[in-house]
C-alpha cells in the first residue's frame, strides 16, 4: 500500500490544475475556488496519507487547538527602526520632506488607540508625527515602529473616511 501511495503523490505534481481540483473535490467532499498548484498538491498530498496512515489523535488534535490560541503571540521584540530624534522645542521645523496632505488631520492632533492593551499616542506635527519622543514622517512608520510589520497607518489608527473599505 505504502508503494501505491508514493507513486500516487508523485503523479499529483504532473496533474493539471483541473485535475487536482476535481481530485481535491473527491478527497474532501467539497469543491475549492484555489487554483495554486502547490497548494492543490500539498493539501491532496496530506489528505491520501491522513487516509492511508490515519489522521491525528485526539491528544494532538487538543495540543494543535491550545497551540492555535496562543498564536497571536509576539516571540521577538520588533526591530528598532532608524528615527529622527525629537528637537528639544517643537518649534524648530522637522527636516522632513513631502507635503501636507489634505486627509490628515490638522497639525497639534493628538491621535490615540488602543493597541494590545497599550494606549498609544501620537501627535500630529505640520510635516510628520511624534511617537514616544521621535519624529517619524508618515503614519506607516509610527504604525510599523508600533507593531513591528508595516500596515497602512491610516488603517491603524482607523483614519478613513466613512464608509471605505478596512
Amino acid at each position: 500500500m505504502y508503494h501505491n501511495l508514493a507513486q500516487e503523490l508523485a503523479d499529483l505534481g504532473r496533474l493539471p490544475v483541473g485535475q487536482l481540483r476535481a481530485r481535491y473535490a473527491a478527497l474532501f467532499g467539497e469543491a475549492t475556488r484555489v487554483g495554486n498548484k502547490a497548494w492543490l498538491v500539498k493539501r491532496i498530498a496530506w489528505r491520501l496519507q491522513a487516509l492511508v496512515e490515519g489522521d491525528l489523535s485526539e491528544r494532538a488534535r487538543r495540543r494543535a487547538a491550545e497551540l492555535a490560541q496562543d498564536a497571536d503571540l509576539r516571540l521577538s521584540p520588533p526591530r528598532p527602526a532608524p528615527t529622527v530624534p525629537v528637537p528639544a522645542a517643537e518649534t524648530r521645523p522637522a527636516r522632513l520632506s513631502g507635503r501636507r496632505h489634505d486627509h490628515l488631520p490638522p497639525a497639534g492632533t493628538l491621535l490615540t488607540r488602543l493597541y494590545k492593551g497599550t494606549t498609544v499616542q501620537v501627535r500630529v506635527l505640520e510635516r510628520g508625527f511624534v511617537y514616544e519622543g521621535t519624529i517619524y514622517s508618515s503614519l506607516s512608520a509610527v504604525a510599523k515602529a508600533i507593531t513591528g510589520s508595516h500596515c497602512s497607518g491610516h488603517l491603524f489608527f482607523r483614519l478613513l473616511p466613512k464608509g471605505a473599505a478596512s
